[in-house]
């Protein structure tokens, strides 16, 4: 009788203990902060870089910095989050809306949902990354914190799914995602430092410098990626400028435009006035025409035939451009790396945050 007595004991303890393991495990996914209050000011304070725009449902303009984390505008006011009000990092990489209206913030460090009160917050690290691509379902993609990989949010839990490496595979090369873009026909392409994928929701396939067909000087450091309305793909790099695919053939746009200095080292020095080699930043204005945020050089626009280079602000101590973004009123707008947001007005730049 003892000894059964000590059995039932001794299972009762283990099922106590692994009930807590559980617990805890669930506990790193998934946290919830609660709405703690937030500081308020009547013009924009971010100073890191604007890395991130998005104008939700409502009409709220939400930005999102390099260091100092995410601030709404409701018109009036930008109201400001941070890791001290429950945001995962103050590095903010994307911002998006789902279908209940909650606001999706991928940060350095995870991902953060904001439902209008308080944040929930999922790691994006997983002990789980062998899942099949085709298993998992979602349409919002982030690129929080991983190195090799990408998330995929199905609504509940943050799935994490490893590229393939190219048949020559570099160990030094990196496959962080810079970028996301996704076309007309549904087609998600995913900007790596080291290579190009694109997942149509059964097969993915990489383009690398072979694939590309790149030459021997030239190496992909992949920093943008847009697929336009015209079923083309706009690929901004690190040092070797735009690439163009279209028709299933590729080009170097910024070399065949006499955007490359003849002696450029094709990679991350600095470029000098009048060239396109470092774009960060990639978009689409309300008439078709390309817009391209270079890192020294400013923005350039491609109207189909020329393209046109323009000075954002003379005054700034910068002129890289981290993100171009077209808001409900089809306004285009640049987020600065000093920190403020800039609207083309047909003519010219004026500072809108």
């Amino acid at each position: 009788m003892k000894k059964r007595l000590k059995l039932i004991y001794l299972i009762l303890i283990l099922a106590l203990n692994f009930s807590c393991a559980e617990n805890k495990s669930s506990e790193k996914e998934v946290t919830k902060s609660e709405f703690v209050g937030t500081s308020k000011t009547d013009t924009l304070k971010f100073t890191s870089g604007v890395r991130s725009i998005f104008q939700d449902s409502k009409g709220n303009y939400w930005l999102g910095s390099h260091k100092e984390g995410v601030s709404s505008y409701d018109g009036k006011t930008f109201e400001y989050f941070t890791t001290n009000k429950g945001l995962s990092d103050n590095q903010i990489r994307s911002i998006q809306e789902d279908k209940n209206g909650n606001i999706l913030i991928a940060t350095a460090k995870g991902l953060s949902i904001y439902n209008g009160q308080k944040f929930t917050n999922y790691t994006t690290k997983t002990n789980d990354p062998t899942l099949e691509w085709n298993e998992t379902s979602g349409d919002l993609w982030f690129y929080a914190g991983e190195k090799d990989g990408i998330n995929r949010f199905d609504g509940e839990r943050i799935n994490y799914l490893i590229f393939p490496k190219p048949k020559v595979y570099n160990p030094n090369d990196s496959y962080g995602v810079t970028d996301i873009s996704i076309d007309k026909e549904s087609v998600v392409w995913i900007a790596t430092y080291a290579a190009l994928f694109n997942y149509d929701g059964k097969m993915l396939n990489i383009f690398d410098n072979e694939k590309l067909e790149l030459k021997n000087n030239q190496k992909l450091h992949v920093r943008s990626v847009l697929a336009d309305s015209k079923g083309r793909l706009w690929i901004g790099n690190n040092g070797i400028g735009v690439l163009l695919m279209e028709k299933n053939k590729t080009i170097n746009f910024s070399d065949i435009n006499g955007l490359i200095q003849e002696n450029s080292g094709k990679n991350g020095n600095p470029s000098p006035a009048g060239t396109m080699e470092h774009v960060f930043a990639i978009g689409e204005d309300k008439d078709g025409n390309i817009w391209f945020g270079d890192r020294d050089t400013g923005a350039w626009k491609y109207d189909g035939k020329t393209m046109t280079n323009y000075t954002i602000d003379s005054k700034l101590s910068t002129q890289m451009i981290w993100s171009i973004y077209k808001d409900n009123k089809n306004n285009l707008l640049f987020g600065m790396a000093n920190g403020g947001v800039y609207k083309f007005n047909g003519k010219s730049f004026e500072k809108t945050f």
